[in-house]
C-alpha cells in the first residue's frame, strides 16, 4: 500500500521558496489594482500573510481574521453595502465555494469590484501537483487543502452573477522547483511565458465589476431627459426673441 503524502497547510506553504515568489507576484499585483479604486468600504477575505489593501485608500477597510471574525458565507455586512471586495484563494480553502461567491455578491454594491487570486491547476505547478504520486514523489508540490478551481471555471461562475471580468492575468511560470536558488536561475521563465503562453502561469488574478442591469440606463436616460428640457428651453427662448425682433 503507498503511504498518503503528508499534508502542506497554505500559511506554511507561503513560507517555502516558491510560496515567497507567488506572495509577492500577488502583492504586486493587488498593489498596482487597488490604488486606483475609489469608494468607503473594502474588504479582504483570505490569506491574512498578504496586506491586500495596503496601497488602497478607502475609508474603511477590514480584513477577515485581523480585523474581523466572521463566517466566510454569513459576512456581517448590509446588502450592497461594500465597493471592494478581494478573495485571495479564498475560494479554494472554502467549503462551499458558491455560497461564498453568493455572499461577495449579496454585499457588493452596483459596479463595486470583486478581485480574485488562486492557483492555477493548468499549469506546470498545477501539473506536478496532480501527477507527482505517479512520478513517485512523496510529498506533494502545493498546499493539499482546498481545491484548485480552473481560470474559465471561475469565469463562468462570475458570469452567472452578472459579475463582468474587466482584467484578468497569469504569472510565476518558473519550473515547481523548490529551492530558492534553482528559481532565481529560472526567473527569466517568466518573461517568456508571459509572452509565449500566457494562460499557463501558476496563479491568475482576475477583477470583476458588479453589474446591474439597469443600473446605467436608469442614468442615461435621466441625462437624456435633462439634456431634452435643456434643449427645449433655449429653443423655446430663441423663438421667443425671433417674435419679438430680439437679436
Amino acid at each position: 500500500m503507498t503511504e498518503k503524502a503528508p499534508s502542506i497547510d497554505l500559511a506554511a506553504w507561503l513560507q517555502t521558496p516558491p510560496g515567497r515568489h507567488l506572495l509577492a507576484w500577488e502583492q504586486a499585483q493587488l498593489d498596482a489594482a487597488v490604488a486606483d479604486l475609489f469608494g468607503f468600504h473594502a474588504l479582504q477575505l483570505g490569506l491574512p500573510e498578504l496586506n491586500g489593501l495596503q496601497a488602497n485608500r478607502m475609508t474603511h477597510r477590514w480584513q477577515v481574521g485581523r480585523d474581523l471574525h466572521c463566517e466566510p458565507d454569513a459576512l456581517p455586512f448590509a446588502t450592497a453595502s461594500l465597493d471592494l471586495v478581494l478573495l485571495p484563494h479564498a475560494l479554494e480553502q472554502a467549503a462551499d465555494a458558491h455560497a461564498l461567491l453568493r455572499e461577495v455578491d449579496r454585499v457588493l454594491r452596483p459596479e463595486g469590484r470583486l478581485i480574485l487570486l488562486g492557483l492555477n491547476p493548468a499549469s506546470l505547478w498545477g501539473m506536478r501537483q496532480k501527477l507527482g504520486p505517479w512520478l513517485g514523489r512523496g510529498e506533494p508540490y502545493l498546499p493539499r487543502d482546498g481545491e484548485f478551481i480552473g481560470y474559465w471555471r471561475l469565469r463562468d461562475w462570475l458570469k452567472l452573477l452578472n459579475l463582468e471580468v474587466e482584467a484578468a492575468r497569469f504569472g510565476v511560470y518558473r519550473p515547481p522547483l523548490r529551492s530558492e536558488a534553482w528559481l532565481q536561475r529560472w526567473a527569466w521563465v517568466d518573461g517568456v511565458g508571459a509572452r509565449w503562453w500566457p494562460v499557463l502561469g501558476a496563479v491568475y488574478f482576475i477583477q470583476a465589476v458588479k453589474r446591474v442591469r439597469g443600473t446605467r440606463m436608469i442614468g442615461l436616460a435621466r441625462n437624456s431627459r435633462a439634456a431634452a428640457k435643456k434643449a427645449a428651453a433655449v429653443a423655446l427662448n430663441n423663438q421667443h426673441k425671433k417674435n419679438d425682433g430680439s437679436t
